[in-house]
């Protein structure tokens, strides 16, 4: 798999993006934000994929990263997090965009406390932009306490959105890892109940689009350093899948829709377009 990875480092990426370049509405009062997983390389790769969100954010002014895991694979010293984060996002947290972590199986317990992460000190928080309400989980340990935790603010968020973000995807092709089926079973019933409008995962290295699961839509965006070529096998549950590079996404949600944009390094579109909101009943 390296070496396949390591070929594919010759190709760059696009030289320039402009608003041509956009599947998305880009309207200047929607929610703008991006999506990348597994991303904690600091390969070249991965800085590659770096500057190409960094030339989208200029047409396409995103404000914050949603972040699904295995941010910083290896040591996790100070120069690790220069490495392997501070440095291949630098022009976006020089702009002022936020990335918001979620906890993968790689990532060490103190990195809630890493300021860039945007966790304050918490494994699984949760936060708002307009209308849309976001909750950062720990799918490492799914305990009691956790859920507990998570139908109170299901509950009372009050969101016209609801959108998770953890590492291990409860619906999955992949042949590596598949769909972490128990996860599933103690968490999706919360997020039928409460209407959970969309799931991001990452874990498998891959970009795959669900159908949508008893009124819920599921993303696994696992692509963001490391990739695993060949590593999904579309099944009866895959709307569109991408393993030949790496890739992140680019969401917008305006009124009930959101725009949804997988961009591979090398500035391909591998997957657009837009999915109306399901659940009606909001609590």
């Amino acid at each position: 798999m390296q070496s396949q990875q390591a070929a594919r480092s010759a190709v760059k990426p696009s030289a320039s993006v402009s608003a041509s370049n956009l599947t998305l509405p880009n309207k200047s009062d929607s929610v703008h934000f991006a999506v990348i997983g597994d991303t904690g390389t600091g390969s070249s790769q991965q800085r590659e994929l770096g500057e190409l969100m960094s030339q989208y954010h200029s047409v396409f002014p995103f404000d914050c990263v949603l972040m699904m895991g295995d941010n910083i694979y290896g040591g996790e010293a100070a120069k690790d997090y220069e490495a392997k984060f501070a440095q291949p996002y630098k022009e976006l947290l020089d702009a002022g965009v936020k990335f918001h972590a979620a906890l993968g199986n790689h990532d060490n317990s103190n990195q809630p406390s890493y300021k860039n992460f945007n966790m304050e000190g918490k494994e699984y928080y949760t936060f708002k932009k307009g209308g849309v309400r976001f909750f950062a989980l720990n799918s490492n340990y799914m305990d009691q306490r956790q859920l507990k935790w998570l139908e109170d603010e299901l509950k009372n968020s009050g969101a016209d959105w609801k959108i998770c973000f953890f590492h291990h995807p409860p619906y999955s092709s992949g042949e590596k890892h598949g769909p972490s089926t128990e996860l599933r079973k103690i968490i999706e019933p919360l997020f039928i109940k409460y209407g959970v409008d969309v799931v991001f995962t990452g874990h498998e290295h891959f970009y795959e689009r669900i159908k949508p699961q008893n009124g819920v839509y599921y993303f696994i965006s696992g692509g963001g350093g490391k990739l695993r070529v060949d590593g999904v096998k579309p099944t009866e549950l895959t709307a569109k899948s991408f393993d030949k590079d790496l890739h992140f996404m680019l969401i917008e949600i305006a009124g009930n829709q959101m725009y949804f944009q997988a961009i591979s390094r090398v500035g391909k579109t591998i997957d657009s377009g837009a999915l109306t909101r399901l659940n009606d009943k909001k609590s």
